[in-house]
C-alpha cells in the first residue's frame, strides 16, 4: 500500500470524526446556552470583518450587505427552539392561532408605520426615531399572543444585543473598518456620540429587539402548530 492511500485511510476518518463532533458541540451549546452561542457568532463576525474575509460571509459595507455570518439568522432558530422548549414544559399558547395572529398583526403594523415615515418623513434620522417607538408599540402587541415567549424573547434579545451594542461603541469611537462603523449613506454628518445614539443605541435596543421577539413568535408558534398537526408532542429538554 502507497505512502498516500495510507494518509487517505487515516486523515478522511479523522476530519469526518472531527466533523460530527463540532457538528454535535454546535448543537449542544445551540440547545443549552444560546447566549454563549450568539456571543460566539458576533465574536466571529468582528474578527472576519477587519480580516478582510469573504465578503459574502462577513460584508463590511453599511448595513451589513446580508452577509451569512450574522446573529440576525439565529432569530428563526431561537424562535423554533424556545417555543417547543416552552410547549414541552407546559406553557404551550392555548391557541397557536391566536399567537401567530398577535405576533404577525404586530408584524404587518410596524411595517405600515415603517414605510409611511419613510414616506412621509425625509430625514433618516426621523424615520429612525418613528421606527424605534413604533417596534417597541408593536412588541407589546405581540404580548397578547404568547406572553411566556414573549417575556423568553425579551431576555435573549438584550443578551444577544447588549454585546452588539458593546461592539458598535469599540467600532465607531475606535474608527474600526467594520460595518458597525458605518450609517447608511443618506445619513447625515454627525460626532461619534450622535452617531453611537442614532445608529447603535437606539436600533439595537429597539428595532432589532423587536425583530427578534416578533420574528421568533411567528416562528416559534408555527413550530408549536406543526407539532400539533402531526399529533407530535414537542420534544423534551430535559
Amino acid at each position: 500500500m502507497s505512502n498516500p492511500s495510507l494518509r487517505h485511510l487515516i486523515l478522511v476518518p479523522a476530519i469526518f470524526t472531527l466533523a460530527v463532533t463540532l457538528v454535535r458541540l454546535t448543537a449542544e451549546l445551540l440547545r443549552w446556552s444560546p447566549a454563549l452561542f450568539t456571543r460566539a457568532v458576533t465574536l466571529a463576525r468582528l474578527t472576519g470583518e477587519p480580516l478582510r474575509w469573504s465578503p459574502a460571509l462577513f460584508n463590511r459595507e453599511a448595513g451589513g450587505g446580508g452577509a451569512l455570518i450574522g446573529i440576525v439568522w439565529l432569530i428563526p432558530v431561537f424562535g423554533v427552539l424556545f417555543g417547543l422548549r416552552l410547549a414541552s414544559s407546559g406553557q404551550a399558547p392555548a391557541s397557536v392561532g391566536k399567537a401567530l395572529g398577535w405576533a404577525a398583526l404586530a408584524f404587518v403594523l410596524n411595517t405600515a408605520l415603517a414605510f409611511g415615515s419613510f414616506v412621509l418623513l425625509k430625514s433618516p434620522v426621523a424615520q429612525l426615531a418613528v421606527f424605534g417607538v413604533s417596534s417597541w408599540l408593536a412588541i407589546l402587541v405581540a404580548r397578547r399572543g404568547w406572553g411566556g415567549l414573549r417575556g423568553v424573547l425579551l431576555a435573549y434579545g438584550l443578551t444577544a444585543r447588549i454585546p452588539v451594542l458593546f461592539v458598535l461603541f469599540l467600532s465607531i469611537f475606535g474608527g474600526w473598518d467594520t460595518h458597525y462603523t458605518k450609517p447608511p449613506p443618506d445619513f447625515p454628518p454627525m460626532g461619534p456620540w450622535g452617531l453611537f445614539f442614532w445608529t447603535a443605541f437606539l436600533p439595537q435596543m429597539s428595532i432589532w429587539i423587536y425583530l427578534t421577539i416578533v420574528g421568533g413568535m411567528i416562528f416559534g408558534a408555527l413550530a408549536v402548530g406543526i407539532h400539533r398537526l402531526v399529533g407530535k408532542p414537542a420534544p423534551a429538554w430535559s
